[in-house]
């Protein structure tokens, strides 16, 4: 049996409107969760920055919102032939829960990099009602296997974000914001992956809140909807990192990039940061996008956990990451979402990782050592700091040579001791390379 008409992704304009008959449809379901005033960051910034903390949420993110009100609207025939969809992990939970709650069963497609955290607690919500799947190494395979599966069986698809009914249920973030400041916020910022939230977000506050600047943030390894803006439609990206895998998506979708577009939204670079929220490309329209690197956000998932306790995966740190981006008026309001906390566990040793090398603390070296005693001494001695450290060593003797290569992890005191410890490096009779972010070299090493 083939699904409906219904059953297919709906573009159809997305309104306030809608946002409120979302509101009361999932009201019994979802958690209306806190909007916390963050006092380290609004030191930081002179503003006042709020954290929408939607990793309280009931699945740990703001993605039953939109999976429950888009299910819930489902009629008998396709509630019968059961629902398919693909997700990077967070949607994916929200619709096992709606699957549960409505008794409705469900296919589910992840990619096979999906954090074993998120797998599981698919599971959890979902129960007997829900098959997962995995399948490819990004969201855009596990969507291109969900989709064949959804034309094959006739299930309903329940897409994560290209989808009115799935952008109006995300968007019932900013009713909940605007009720619970009293007031409208001067900036809100919106981490970016296929654009649901930003759709749903900028659709309500352009009716409730139009004086509000809205920033959306993506990774700078999965830029989307920057894409798009700047080629003027939705593009593919032939790159794409991984890491922050709540928000890797090739290709942004029609509906989010339609209301971004409509609303006036800038395409900003990322080598022109920082940026200037009054300067806003279309400034009376007051939105636009940024990125933000993976490193860094690799040390804003950290400080959140350090200072404010909170468990953020890497998607639900994009907004606080990207204040460094902004020039905030002082002692403005400025609400950050915390859109997700579905962080791996086992994970933290790569985001500690990330995040020394974008700080400049972690380095990487070939070093071509004298096969004779006392040479790491001599390295040790004459070349590292006093406040330095090595953090990896690999060094295999494979022939009779006179040297051989060590690769050599190098952790330092503080970010300006590298000028010195190149410059020791140089007078040493020892032969150095200096492995550089990016390159193929440091990109197989990690």
């Amino acid at each position: 049996m083939k699904a409906s008409d219904d059953s297919t992704p709906t573009t159809a304009p997305l309104t306030a409107a809608d946002i409120d008959a979302a509101a009361e449809r999932i009201s019994g379901i979802i958690t209306r969760t806190p909007l916390q005033h963050c006092e380290r960051l609004s030191a930081a910034t002179g503003a006042n920055v709020f954290l929408k903390r939607e990793d309280l949420q009931v699945v740990r993110s703001y993605k039953l919102r939109g999976a429950f009100n888009l299910m819930a609207q489902l009629g008998d025939a396709e509630r019968r032939a059961g629902v398919v969809t693909a997700s990077a992990g967070n949607h994916a939970q929200g619709v096992a829960y709606a699957c549960r709650t409505l008794g409705i069963d469900g296919r589910i497609y992840v990619p096979v990099n999906t954090p074993k955290q998120k797998r599981d607690r698919i599971m959890v919500h979902g129960g007997d009602r829900v098959e997962l799947v995995m399948v490819g190494e990004t969201f855009d395979a596990a969507s291109a296997a969900a989709a064949e599966d959804a034309q094959r069986t006739g299930g309903t698809r329940v897409p994560p974000f290209d989808d009115a009914r799935t952008a109006a249920g995300q968007g019932t973030v900013a009713a909940e914001i605007l009720e619970q400041l009293g007031t409208a916020p001067d900036i809100v910022v919106v981490p970016v992956g296929g654009g649901g939230l930003i759709a749903g977000v900028t659709t309500y506050l352009r009716e409730h809140a139009p004086a509000a600047t809205i920033v959306g943030v993506e990774p700078a390894g999965a830029a989307s909807m920057t894409a798009a803006l700047a080629a003027g439609g939705p593009v593919t990206l032939t790159d794409l990192d991984p890491f922050v895998d709540g928000a890797a998506v090739r290709r942004i979708g029609d509906l989010p990039y339609a209301v971004m577009r409509a609303a006036g939204a800038g395409a900003i670079s990322h080598s022109s940061l920082p940026l200037v929220t009054s300067a806003l490309p279309g400034a009376a329209n007051g939105i636009g996008m940024t990125q933000v690197d993976e490193g860094a956000v690799c040390t804003e998932m950290l400080g959140l956990y350090q200072n404010e306790g909170i468990i953020a995966e890497p998607a639900g740190a994009l907004a606080v990451t990207a204040l460094s981006n902004i020039e905030i008026p002082s002692g403005a309001t400025v609400v950050c979402m915390i859109s997700g906390g579905n962080n791996d566990v086992s994970r933290y040793g790569e985001i500690l990782e990330r995040s020394l090398v974008h700080l400049g603390l972690k380095h990487y070296f070939l070093v071509d050592f004298p096969q004779e005693p006392g040479a790491l001494r001599r390295f040790l001695d004459e070349v590292l700091g006093p406040d330095d450290d090595i953090t990896l060593f690999e060094y295999v003797k494979r022939n009779n040579r006179e040297t051989g290569a060590a690769l050599v992890g190098v952790e330092l005191g503080a970010a300006e001791g590298l000028s010195d410890l190149l410059t020791r490096m140089d007078r040493s009779p020892m032969q150095v390379e200096r492995l550089v972010p990016g390159s193929p070299a440091y990109r197989y090493l990690t």
